[in-house]
């Protein structure tokens, strides 16, 4: 005869947690077994959050393991996911007054060698004239002048090399993923002449490389009700959840509490505060029921930033086992 194995549940007293020693980890009874580990492990795509068809942010469930690896993933997501940024601007001509400024140094090297195999090329130039055909009566700058605005879509990718050949879709993939962002106001006689380089990096280098712009993870929540909850109460009750999380069900008395969704629910434990309610409600979370959100800034899909950060933390693994068998 086989027994269902009990959830594993945190409880969320009133004043604290009372069973966190228990399920700081995940615990398995009898000796641990990696295709036992394998039948209990779940992953689930719960939502995702797409702009012109393009993945920018998801959410999903990790069912089965243990705080130590969800965190890892979530480091790794945000610290050791390469991706390329830019490193170095060369500006070549701007309007700035330089009466305020030094000379350069004569150890300042410009020309710092770049090679197609590892740098992305971009240049702006652009330069602010007056309007030719603008309507007579107009005030409005960008009718006037020609360039008043620069934009993050006028910042152009230039080949290295033989980069056009290598990436024949170069434009599309190397271009800017934002096209309206404002990065000055220029006027007739001002002009911007510069080029950047970018390249490879990782999170725990430079923020600027990490390719997520939000990865989190928090344990579902868990809400029972330990007695029926009609009229007033129950109204009372829906208002210390978040939206969505209690239902009024209506029945021949009037309405009665219902948990219809605890996903969502903030945990905040404001139902404590009614003395009333404070001890017809059981709050908890499941241990071991993982949900992440990861939002990307851009260049790579969230479900591929995921994808990657397992095997870097697969490629981790194989690194310590060498290490151990080496001592051996």
């Amino acid at each position: 005869m086989s027994f269902k194995q009990p959830i594993p549940r945190v409880i969320l007293g009133e004043y604290g947690i009372p069973n966190a020693n228990e399920y700081s980890n995940l615990r398995s009874p009898g000796p641990w077994n990696i295709e036992k580990y394998k039948e209990n492990i779940k992953i689930s795509v719960v939502k995702k959050t797409e702009e012109d068809g393009i993945c920018k942010e998801i959410e999903f469930d990790i069912v089965g393991c243990s705080h130590a690896l969800a965190n890892a993933y979530r480091r790794i997501m945000l610290s050791e996911i390469p991706s390329m940024a830019i490193e170095k601007v060369f500006i070549l001509n701007n309007t700035t007054n330089p009466m305020f400024f030094d000379d350069p140094s004569p150890s300042t090297n410009d020309n710092d060698e770049v090679s197609e195999q590892d740098t992305l090329r971009y240049e702006l130039k652009i330069k602010c004239t007056k309007n030719p055909e603008a309507p007579k009566d107009s005030q409005e700058p960008k009718a006037i002048y020609c360039n008043s605005h620069v934009y993050s879509s006028d910042i152009q990718w230039v080949p290295l090399g033989g980069q056009k050949n290598m990436y024949p879709n170069g434009e599309n993939d190397f271009g800017m993923l934002e096209k309206d962002i404002l990065i000055c106001k220029m006027r007739p006689g001002q002009e911007i002449c510069a080029y950047m380089h970018a390249v490879k990096g990782v999170g725990k280098d430079h923020a600027k490389f990490s390719p997520v712009a939000t990865a989190t993870y928090r344990l579902l929540p868990d809400i029972q009700l330990k007695k029926k909850i009609t009229g007033e109460l129950a109204e009372k009750l829906q208002s210390y959840f978040s939206p969505g999380v209690i239902e009024l069900v209506k029945t021949k008395d009037g309405v009665e509490a219902k948990v219809k969704d605890a996903r969502y629910d903030s945990c905040s434990r404001n139902v404590y505060g009614n003395d009333e309610l404070k001890n017809s409600v059981d709050l908890g979370r499941i241990s071991n029921h993982f949900i992440f959100n990861v939002e990307t800034v851009g260049a790579i899909p969230p479900n591929v930033i995921f994808l990657e950060s397992v095997k870097v933390l697969k490629k981790k693994c194989r690194v310590f086992l060498e290490e151990l068998d080496n001592i051996s």
